[in-house]
């Protein structure tokens, strides 16, 4: 698979985000797959939030992208120039995450833009992007993720803590979706989004019997440097690797790799300042 189109780069400025259907192949995403669900270091490094409707809101959040496969998955060319491309010049690893919405009790997410998080981690302009790769099907019954499309030109939008959530102003977000087109975004295994840092999203309970789990990947323009030291990590040259090497490197996971990946815990309080986990999906 090759990096996005001109045409593809034109449509994620206009809309905010953009789909590239099989992107990965399904033996790539059959890997990601099996590594995560038996990944132990994984799994007990997730953390989750309760949405109020019953459900909990679970992920694993690391810095660094590591020498696994989700590492080869964050650093593979197809990814990372596309990434250079949307942003117009070199990015770096800002964090990845992957998101474990399991079989009825996945909860829901309100609605929010990543941005409206990051904006607290001294960072001067939304310059980041993130990728979503599906490793499940996601479908309105398992809880896929819901955009506003073009709702990125509305700017950063204020984020208000409630419980375990901080979600987007809703006067706002209701007077958007009076004007704007709501998406549903149904994805395949192998599937991708690029979406904006300032793109509202959000994503319902998973009340399906089938899990709903996707790698988010986020990465931050190089010359937009946090200009003061957060949870997340400053400028980090991002060394790319080949997109084989997904394949090569098989079922790497985290409890197989000696790289540092920093992973972001429960008691950075900086994390947990507007109610985050980092804009969940």
């Amino acid at each position: 698979m090759a990096i996005l189109t001109d045409e593809q780069v034109a449509t994620y400025h206009e809309d905010g985000s953009v789909l590239v259907k099989r992107m990965f192949d399904a033996e790539e995403v059959d890997l990601l797959g099996r590594a995560a669900r038996e990944d132990r270091e994984l799994d007990r490094r997730s953390r989750g939030r309760e949405d109020g409707e019953g459900g909990s809101v679970r992920l694993s959040l690391w810095n660094h992208p590591g020498n696994g496969i989700y590492g080869m998955y964050a650093r593979c060319r197809r990814i990372v120039d596309s990434m250079e491309k949307i942003l117009g010049g070199e990015v770096y690893h800002y964090h990845s995450k992957m998101i474990l919405k399991d079989p009825e009790i996945g909860g829901a997410w309100t609605w929010h833009q990543d941005y409206g998080y990051w904006y607290q981690n001294s960072i001067l302009f939304p310059l980041l992007s993130s990728v979503m790769i599906a490793v499940d099907p996601a479908n309105g019954e398992n809880g896929c993720l819901q955009v506003i499309r073009r709702s990125h030109q509305m700017g950063r939008v204020n984020h208000h803590l409630s419980g375990e959530q901080a979600g987007a102003d809703m006067e706002r977000v209701n007077e958007a979706l009076n004007v704007l087109e709501l998406d549903h975004v149904e994805m395949e295994p192998g599937d991708a989004l690029f979406f904006h840092c300032n793109l509202l999203h959000r994503s319902d309970r998973n009340r399906s019997p089938n899990p709903r789990w996707s790698l988010i990947c986020c990465y931050n323009a190089a010359r937009n440097n946090p200009y003061r030291e957060s949870h997340h990590p400053c400028y980090t040259p991002l060394s790319k690797v080949p997109d084989t090497a997904i394949k090569e490197v098989g079922v790497r996971r985290f409890e197989d790799d000696d790289a540092d990946v920093a992973w972001m815990g429960e008691n950075d309080v900086s994390a947990r300042s507007l109610g985050e986990p980092e804009g969940m999906s």
